[in-house]
């Protein structure tokens, strides 16, 4: 998925003028009722003879999505074919298409969840573990819900760095260079920089400790904030990255696991994810629900584990192959989800003005 290029969140606001204009709940015939009453055995029932699933930004490369569509055609028999595209994308397709879908299922940034439900393209269904998971990560009927997290993190090239940092303490005593990505259209980045607005005492509501921290970097000319690339890590042209924790271990285990330090910083973390939205004009409506239910299972909990993403529930017992791919989970006892997404999504017009004013004029 071209998660790391994702349009901005602030494009949400865009989005909901140009992309979704003319949309009438009312005037379109949906699936919306399909998941009434009905048991998952009814649903099991009805996705096999359906027979297949198509989805969007959900490619066998991202977080393992392999394992569960190869799960599904194994125990379910049902087929499976993925078109890669961005959160932005993939709702777009959603509402041009209407009744004409050609995608079930999608796999969208955490603030796409909602504006999904908002503009009525989600079929709502709440899946069997519904109560395993954090009130933050689901829409109280069911339009979406957030599969697989992903946290803040620091990965350090030892090579470069003789004592990788732990916290953004360290990094501000130290002397090498720290890549950010690019702020102005890279999730990633964004949330990196409120990651250390929260070790510094701000919010979502308050992004500026976190710009002063990047401005004082870019000052010391040692702020990178060109996108944050495999092969760049490989060459050794990067020292210190600001990256989701399920990359950083990616790129480590790619690359060579011994050479790559990967911890949450210890002050202030921030954690997100990414939720599953059912097209509410499904063409496979019961197939795509099946494939939330199973991907929120234990089995497709491992799945997404042995692709570096962390599982939702948080109690999920995962086998050993699978959880040996994840970081400690005492290292997260001080990321936390964003409180208010409200405040955030109005927050980032600010930091994309603050962030050109007062840290990409002092880049070196």
């Amino acid at each position: 998925m071209k998660k790391s290029s994702m349009i901005k969140i602030a494009a949400a606001g865009i989005l909901s003028v140009s992309l979704f204009t003319g949309c009438s709940k009312g005037e379109e015939k949906t699936n919306a009722a399909v998941s009434s009453n009905l048991s998952l055995e009814d649903i099991t029932k009805n996705a096999k003879a359906e027979g297949e699933v198509n989805s969007v930004g959900m490619p066998d490369s991202w977080a393992n999505w392999k394992g569960t569509w190869e799960d599904l055609n194994s125990k379910y028999g049902i087929k499976h074919t993925d078109t890669d595209m961005s959160s932005a994308e993939e709702l777009a397709k959603f509402e041009s298409e209407k009744e004409n879908a050609t995608a079930d299922i999608g796999d969208v940034g955490a603030s796409f969840g909602p504006l999904a439900a908002e503009k009525g393209l989600t079929l709502p269904y709440k899946t069997s573990h519904w109560d395993d998971i954090p009130d933050w990560a689901k829409d109280k009927d069911g339009n979406w819900i957030i599969g697989y997290t992903g946290t803040i993190a620091f990965i350090t090239d030892k090579n470069n760095v003789k004592n990788p940092p732990k916290s953004w303490k360290d990094i501000e005593n130290g002397d090498y260079k720290v890549a950010i990505g690019d702020v102005l259209k890279a999730s990633q980045a964004q949330f990196g920089v409120l990651a250390a607005a929260y070790a510094n005492g701000g919010d979502e509501k308050n992004i500026q400790p976190g710009v002063d921290y990047f401005e004082k970097l870019a000052k010391q000319g040692r702020l990178q904030t060109n996108d944050i690339k495999l092969t760049a890590l490989e060459k050794g042209e990067v020292d210190v990255a600001v990256v989701w924790d399920f990359n950083a271990l990616g790129y480590r285990d790619q690359i060579d696991k011994d050479r790559f330090d990967v911890v949450i910083p210890e002050e202030a973390s921030v954690v997100s994810g990414y939720a599953t939205v059912i097209n509410k004009n499904a063409k496979h409506p019961h197939a795509a629900m099946l494939a939330r239910e199973y991907i929120l299972s234990d089995e497709g909990q491992a799945n997404l584990a042995r692709g570096y993403a962390r599982p939702i529930r948080e109690n999920v017992k995962l086998p050993e192959d699978a959880k040996a791919k994840l970081l400690p989970s005492d290292m997260y006892n001080n990321a936390k989800p964003v409180e208010d997404s409200k405040a955030w999504d109005e927050g980032m017009s600010q930091l994309m003005q603050l962030w050109q004013q007062k840290v990409l004029m002092n880049v070196k």
